[in-house]
């Protein structure tokens, strides 16, 4: 699946995501890149910022935005079908979403989103 490809998936999951998610989140952007900085296929995304827990002062002006990386060639790797493709962009939004609100890796694997 080409890069456009994909990132229209990414937008369409990020579409069907709650509301309730989404609204809270600011000065965040979605980025779609190929790998990880080290070349590996391991990692599906990334959260790269602050968490809301983890901020001392919120919304200064002047911050660059956090971003939520989604790797396409690991997606890619991992998935077998259009459809399996879809559930995983899907579980990696909720995933690093859950970041910026301060939720770490062990409870989402409590939840199960990690």
């Amino acid at each position: 699946m080409d890069a456009a490809t994909f990132e229209q998936l990414v937008v369409e999951e990020l579409d069907r995501l709650p509301d309730d998610m989404v609204d809270g989140l600011d000065n965040v952007v979605f980025v779609v890149e190929d790998r990880p900085e080290d070349g590996s296929l391991d990692l599906l995304g990334l959260y790269d910022g602050w968490s809301l827990t983890e901020r001392d002062r919120y919304g200064s002006s002047g911050e660059l935005p956090d971003r939520i990386i989604l790797y396409r060639e690991s997606h890619l790797a991992a998935c077998e079908t259009l459809e399996d493709l879809r559930d995983e962009v899907h579980t990696t939004l909720v995933h690093e979403i859950a970041h910026f609100y301060g939720i770490d890796d062990a409870r989402l694997h409590e939840l199960g989103w990690a």
